[in-house]
């Protein structure tokens, strides 16, 4: 077995074969010296890698909208979807060149190396990347000898020349070619000649990038570290990295890449994705840019994360995690008093970054735990105008509700409404006189609800019975019939999310009980709180609140027929 320019053994493979000239490494005047680049590829995989995550499923249709926010976004590369694989991203690669209008981002289709022992003139997936019609390609390659023996059944120079040979085709084709090394770092751990050779095997044949996968996630930052800075001097292409999150690691691991010289990163927004998910670009990117000085999407585009990275997850059908670094609602919200009194004063003090530079927010929490320093912020959030007195007010009737088992921080509309309240306002929408509900188990074995409530609207009294599917339903049914006509934007209202949660359970089924309720006008979402021992008046309270928020924020309501002149 000979040896390579830097060393390491080579395996000339059978004779006459002459694998050693497809894997020769190039020569190089000086080797790439370790340092972290100016800017770096941002290489999007949700649309195929990160569909693969347990319970996200798109649609063409969904597929070419989220495909248009990553090119609003800004990134370099969106990666389509495997064409030929199945009809869902044959209909995708049909349909991009007419609906899909890109201004920044390269679409890509994604493929694998030829099959073993076949031409790859003749392997039917390599013809689908030609027929996807991009500009560029991606193949996976293995570079674990343990998938090429076990999962493949073929031997390691065949699999380099697997890699070869479909680089080589897909060249000559005129596409832009990228290779991704799946399991590229427990290859490398376990035999580094063989993973080497492949990523040889690539480079020699003209793939542009040779992207190191993290395929099952393990690999930690340290062993990033080692492995980059060996690689890198051996090889003259673009190095890619794509991690998976089954450690924990894979945003860390991305940062450590690219410190080192990596020039593409892969990912998904949100770290969607197989079982724990990729590296999330939304943390990634904003890191890369923010805290390392590294290009990664237009500089000018990068306050759009947020607002982007919820309008996919709206389009994915997936909630927003709020915790999420950077995007997520509660990524800059404050609510111990300390940190929100600093805050007033000095917005950085408690913010690793300006929220506004990803398109997000400083929000204020109000809890048991605030201050009037933290009440005066939220005064200012939601425009309220109130003095010491008002504010020294909503604070002891904050602390006392609370103490009753309320949870204002993730009420922000209850919270809202109490603190108007307490600075003289009154909902001018309805009086409730009182509702009553009953439930009658029939001998057919059916349930009815029914619900009746007496309300007055503008001092007229009236009442509304209606039918529902349980108590809360039945209220709300019984509360549109009754003022839906004098207010016809409750229509736009809708109720997403109702919550129950006993709060001392050890009194049995005489326990209080918190009720949480999600309203969605189409445009925004709210919540709402109720807490009683009594379970429907608690779900009363939150529904209530949820509908006068509603049309509090729906602006001037007309009953029909009240259009006036003009």
């Amino acid at each position: 077995m000979s040896a390579d320019p830097l060393g390491l053994p080579v395996d000339p493979g059978p004779a006459g074969d002459g694998p050693a000239e497809v894997v020769a490494l190039h020569d190089h005047a000086l080797p790439r010296t370790l340092e972290m680049p100016e800017s770096v590829d941002i290489y999007d995989t949700t649309l195929r890698d990160g569909s693969q995550q347990e319970g996200l499923s798109l649609t063409v249709d969904d597929k070419l909208r989220v495909a248009e926010q990553l090119d609003h976004l800004g990134v370099a590369y969106i990666e389509g979807g495997w064409p030929g694989a199945n009809p869902k991203d044959e209909e995708f690669f049909a349909r991009a060149p007419s609906e899909l209008h890109l201004s920044t981002s390269t679409l890509v289709a994604f493929g694998s190396t030829r099959r073993p022992g076949a031409r790859a003139d003749a392997d039917e997936t390599l013809r689908q990347l030609v027929k996807a019609n991009t500009s560029a390609v991606c193949i996976v390659a293995k570079a674990w000898d343990y998938h090429v023996t076990e999962a493949l059944r073929t031997d390691l120079d065949e699999a380099v020349r697997m890699a070869a040979d479909s680089v080589e085709f897909l060249r000559h084709a005129g596409l832009r070619v990228f290779l991704d090394a799946e399991h590229f770092f427990d290859g490398y751990r376990a035999n580094p000649e063989f993973s080497l050779r492949v990523l040889r095997a690539a480079e020699e044949a003209g793939a542009e990038a040779l992207v190191l996968c993290d395929t099952n996630g393990g690999t930690l930052p340290h062993e990033v570290d080692r492995v980059l800075s060996e690689v890198l001097p051996a090889t003259t292409a673009d190095i890619g990295v794509h991690f998976h999150n089954d450690g924990g690691t894979a945003v860390a691991n991305t940062l450590a890449a690219v410190r080192l010289g990596a020039s593409q990163v892969q990912g998904c927004v949100n770290g969607y994705g197989e079982r724990t998910g990729n590296a999330d670009l939304c943390a990634a990117v904003p890191n890369l840019a923010l805290k390392m000085g590294v290009r990664t999407i237009p500089a000018e585009r990068l306050e759009r994360l947020t607002p982007v990275a919820h309008h996919i997850a709206e389009l994915v059908n997936i909630a927003p995690d709020p915790k999420q670094p950077y995007v997520g609602s509660s990524a800059f919200a404050h609510k111990a008093g300390l940190h929100t009194s600093a805050i007033a004063r000095v917005p950085d003090a408690y913010e690793h970054v300006a929220p506004d530079s990803v398109g997000n927010g400083t929000r204020v929490v109000v809890s048991e735990l605030a201050g009037r320093s933290t009440l005066a912020l939220k005064a200012g959030e939601l425009g309220l105008d109130m003095d010491g007195p008002e504010l020294a007010e909503v604070l002891q009737r904050l602390k006392h509700l609370e103490h009753r088992g309320y949870h204002f921080e993730v009420a922000d509309a209850s919270l809202e409404l109490l603190m108007r309240d307490a600075g003289g306002w009154s909902q001018p929408f309805f009086v409730l006189e009182s509702f009553r509900v009953s439930v009658e188990q029939r001998g057919d074995d059916a349930l009815t609800t029914e619900a009746t409530v007496k309300i007055h609207v503008d001092g007229q009294r009236i009442i509304r019975t209606a039918e529902g599917n349980g108590p809360v339903n039945a209220l709300d049914a019984a509360l549109r019939e009754a003022i839906g006509a004098k207010y016809p934007a409750l229509a736009d209202l809708h109720l997403i999310d109702y919550k129950v949660r006993v709060l001392d359970t050890d009194k049995g089924t005489g326990a209080v009980t918190r009720v949480l309720l999600d309203t969605t006008d189409g445009d925004r979402t709210w919540s709402t709180i109720g807490v009683s021992a009594n379970i429907i008046e608690a779900s009363w309270q939150a529904l209530s609140d949820s509908l006068v928020y509603g049309l509090l924020h729906s602006g001037p309501q007309r009953a029909p027929g009240d259009e006036g002149e003009g």
